[in-house]
């Protein structure tokens, strides 16, 4: 393993780890490409993007993960194009994720859970099965089947893995939202799916903290008039709200579960764009497209199967809760952590790890961050012996959080930074047991995703930064919106810029080594004097201090085509503002440039950002430019909705210098 090292440019000259000869001939991508007869991954990649082979990859990963379908396939892609849209995965084929995701039996460990309540427990591969068993026919019994949702508002606990399990064997769809999400966020999601059951929690602790949730249970009820039946779990043994069944009634008496086989793009759950510019997208996603993409994913970027426990730290409200449990499709142990992971001590998590073997663990990036800015160093208090990879999404991971783990958590660990999003519920690039990892790049263009950078003319392009398109289908593209007839809301929120070319919203740069910078989205990209800057690079400059906890940069155009203003936030507490906001304009620009420094740096009590984490960069940017909050931001979708205030606070102050 070599640190990386940076010449006087500021260029990276050597990775931070280079996987060992031994973990790349071991590993299921190495496999892949003997048996295809590649060199490397460039020429696996390629073809698994091609459109001439896109179907010949795909049918690949479906016999490599021994995909059950009950009825075969005519081909495995039928297309009246070759763009993006007009793709049909798997015609004919019949299949069901959660047979899949069930298809391990015996006494050994299929999930390890932690919740603040009842601390762990782990349930083997055949308890699980007779619990998913025993609630489909709890389910059955209240009239549950092909198109039926399921909506639940229950935390990452096994009782919810295991329901979500039944509900997609009986060919019903699954959705559901975190519990700590507010009623009208859940309204706003749960109402376009017309769900026929509703299953909640009454409480769950977080830390020393204790929450009662039957009230937001009752008022999500009150509001869902296409609910027949609804569950209350009893996870702190409260008394049960008026209206609600409770879980031991559904769940009944252990029992083999049931599999019904349905088309490749039958509905397999609903899951729910941020919501930050409006009411959130219900996405559709498929049993084939899933189940597919999934084992793909965790098999030769994760190198996953049934010899490792597999950990991502997430709530049910993201989309990693359903990356993570996918890990059962491979045969690994997944292992579910629900409450606080800096209680009673910051590096709980890793104790988590440490504890139970994981092998492959999954974070937030700014949970690296904020261990590195902590200055904690795991590697004394825990071996960490079984952990071999170590995820990071949610946003760019900055060089200085990587070298962190390399230096105070382990030094042999493949560090997999990992970016797509909700919409196809897997990554567009991310890690292998084959590449070296670089600070702050993404090792690798992910298999069977077509992904470009295109410029300003739709040209793809090389070490320049620009847009992050995918120019050839994916089966997890969503199988459509709710409530969207003709698909008109989905081909606008992907087509419209470039014809026939899926275009995600994020700006990237793809290196000359084939590695990925994310720089931040489209939509949030500073663009002064015609110079098109990132946000991640004030990120990872500004937050390097160690004064700063948080920050956000915002650049507000001028109608009269000036440079305009650039706005840094910052959230540091306890520090005097005046020397600190000299400093960070000073490290701005030595590190970054002139043209970086911001006109105004600002300091607040708190960055805004969403249910998943994400910082809210344009509609700060809007609240600023005088839009009103209410209209630019969903208040159910921000996580510290109070956040907002100073803003519009801001705003009003800039609006009444105007006037005066």
């Amino acid at each position: 393993m070599s640190h990386g090292r940076r010449s006087h440019a500021g260029a990276v000259t050597t990775p931070l780890w280079t996987p060992p000869p031994e973990r790349v001939r071991l590993s299921h991508l190495h496999a892949l490409l003997d048996a295809r007869g590649f060199s490397t991954y460039d020429q696996a990649w390629a073809w698994s993007t091609d459109p001439d082979t896109l179907g010949e990859f795909w049918t690949h990963v479906a016999e490599d993960a021994a995909v059950i379908f009950h009825s075969p396939p005519a081909v495995a892609l039928e297309r009246d194009q070759s763009t993006v849209t007009g793709a049909r995965w798997f015609p004919g084929a019949t299949l069901n994720y959660a047979e899949h995701a069930l298809r391990r039996r015996g006494p050994a460990t299929a999930v390890i859970a932690h919740d603040d309540a009842r601390h762990d427990r782990e349930v083997s591969w055949d308890d699980l099965a007779g619990l998913v068993g025993g609630l489909q026919r709890g389910l059955v019994a209240r009239g549950v089947g092909r198109g039926d949702v399921v909506a639940a508002y229950l935390p990452n606990v096994v009782e919810t893995l295991a329901l979500m399990l039944a509900v997609t064997g009986l060919g019903a769809t699954w959705t559901g939202c975190a519990p700590e999400t507010g009623v009208d966020g859940v309204l706003d999601r749960l109402l376009q799916t017309a769900p026929s059951v509703f299953v909640a929690v009454d409480g769950y602790r977080y830390g020393e903290r204790t929450r009662d949730s039957r009230e937001d249970a009752a008022a999500v009820l009150a509001g869902l008039d296409s609910v027949r039946h609804a569950v209350m779990l009893d996870l702190l043994a409260l008394e049960r709200p008026v209206g609600f069944e409770a879980w031991s009634e559904l769940a009944g008496d252990s029992a083999e579960p049931t599999f019904e086989p349905v088309p490749f793009d039958h509905p397999l759950y609903v899951l729910y764009s941020s919501g930050t510019t409006g009411k959130p997208k219900a996405i559709v996603h498929g049993h084939g497209g899933i189940l597919l993409e999934h084992a793909k994913a965790l098999r030769y970027h994760f190198d996953l199967d049934g010899d490792d426990r597999f950990f991502w730290y997430t709530t049910t409200g993201w989309m990693m809760w359903n990356f993570c449990v996918s890990g059962l499709v491979v045969g690994a142990t997944v292992a579910l952590f629900d409450g606080n992971p800096n209680a009673p001590q910051a590096d709980r998590l890793w104790t988590f790890i440490d504890d139970h073997a994981i092998t492959v663990a999954g974070v937030g990036a700014a949970y690296l961050v904020a261990g590195a800015k902590a200055g904690l160093v795991p590697r004394t208090r825990y071996g960490l012996d079984a952990l071999e990879t170590l995820g990071a999404t949610g946003s760019p991971l900055p060089g200085s959080a990587a070298e962190w783990v390399y230096r105070d958590v382990k030094d042999d660990l493949l560090v997999a930074s990992f970016s797509g999003g909700t919409d196809v519920c897997t990554g567009f690039v991310g890690a292998s047991p084959l590449h070296p990892v670089w600070p702050g790049e993404i090792s690798c263009r992910c298999l069977g995703v077509a992904m470009e950078v295109f410029d300003e003319t739709g040209r793809a392009v090389r070490d320049v930064e620009g847009e992050l398109v995918v120019t050839q289908p994916m089966p997890s593209m969503p199988v459509a919106f709710l409530n969207d007839p003709g698909d008109v809301r989905y081909r606008a929120a992907y087509f419209e810029r470039y014809p026939g070319v899926w275009v995600h919203g994020d700006r990237a740069t793809l290196t000359a080594h084939g590695s990925v910078v994310i720089s931040g989205r489209s939509d949030g990209t500073l663009n002064r004097g015609g110079v098109r800057m990132g946000t991640a690079e004030f990120y990872n400059v500004v937050e390097a201090l160690p004064e700063v906890t948080d920050s956000l940069v915002v650049h507000l155009e001028d109608p009269a085509g000036g440079p305009g203003e650039l706005w840094l936030f910052v959230v540091a507490p306890d520090v005097e503002p005046s020397p600190l906001l000299e400093r960070i304009r000073a490290e701005v620009r030595t590190r970054l440039s002139p043209r970086h420094v911001p006109d105004h740096v600002v300091v607040v009590d708190a960055i805004p950002r969403t249910l998943t984490g994400k910082k809210l960069e344009v509609p700060v940017k809007r609240i600023l430019a005088g839009a009103d909050s209410a209209s630019v931001a969903s208040l159910s979708s921000v996580a510290n909705p109070t956040s907002l205030d100073a803003f519009v606070a801001l705003a009003a102050a800039r609006r009444s210098r105007v006037h005066d």
